[in-house]
């Protein structure tokens, strides 16, 4: 059984969320943001088969989000350094809405990553956050209702990974390459 696990990159996740809320140039329902990211990260999974934040997925009522994102926006997240990080730079909710507190830079982020941000944002700007929601649930069939009374199921990068149309092959080739990259990082940090 296959398994891809992207590294969560904290920083980049909040450098992405910042760019969104730098774009809307107001305050934006937390709900519509995380749809965007969402959006954006399947998005670069679909072009260059890795993610931007290295989040793993879950479907919830309204939607695919990426979990420690969400934990991060409720300010429940386990790692306190990633939770001060984050808050540096972007709100608590208030009234469901988050804003930008002060930019955080995009050092994090490639120009891809950065162009297909702003493709996300300008195509679906417009929408309201339940709108934006109820699309989602029409163009991501690894979207799948929870059950009455759970808040969230698990979606592996697998199932999305076929529903854009990946073999088990490209699949293998995929985690090969994953697992690369952490062991190459976790070298280049054991110091």
């Amino acid at each position: 059984m296959m398994s891809i696990k992207f590294q969560l990159q904290p920083q980049k996740s909040v450098q992405v969320a910042a760019m969104f809320l730098r774009l809307h140039k107001r305050p934006m329902h937390h709900l519509k943001l995380m749809k965007m990211l969402y959006m954006a990260d399947r998005r670069s999974l679909e072009q260059i088969d890795t993610t931007i934040t290295g989040d793993h997925y879950v479907s919830m009522k309204f939607g695919p989000v990426l979990s420690n994102v969400y934990d991060l926006i409720k300010c429940e997240y386990s790692d306190p350094n990633d939770q001060m990080f984050w808050s540096t730079y972007i709100s608590p909710r208030n009234n469901h809405k988050i804003s930008l507190l002060k930019d955080s830079g995009n050092s994090k982020l490639c120009e891809f990553e950065e162009d297909l941000i702003r493709d996300v944002y300008e195509e679906y700007k417009d929408y309201d956050r339940f709108n934006l929601a109820e699309e989602t649930h029409k163009l991501f069939p690894e979207w799948q209702k929870p059950p009455e009374g759970i808040g969230s199921i698990p979606i592996n990068i697998e199932t999305t990974l076929r529903a854009i149309g990946r073999t088990d092959e490209d699949i293998k080739e995929i985690e090969e390459t994953v697992n690369h990259y952490i062991y190459l990082d976790q070298v280049l940090h054991a110091h």
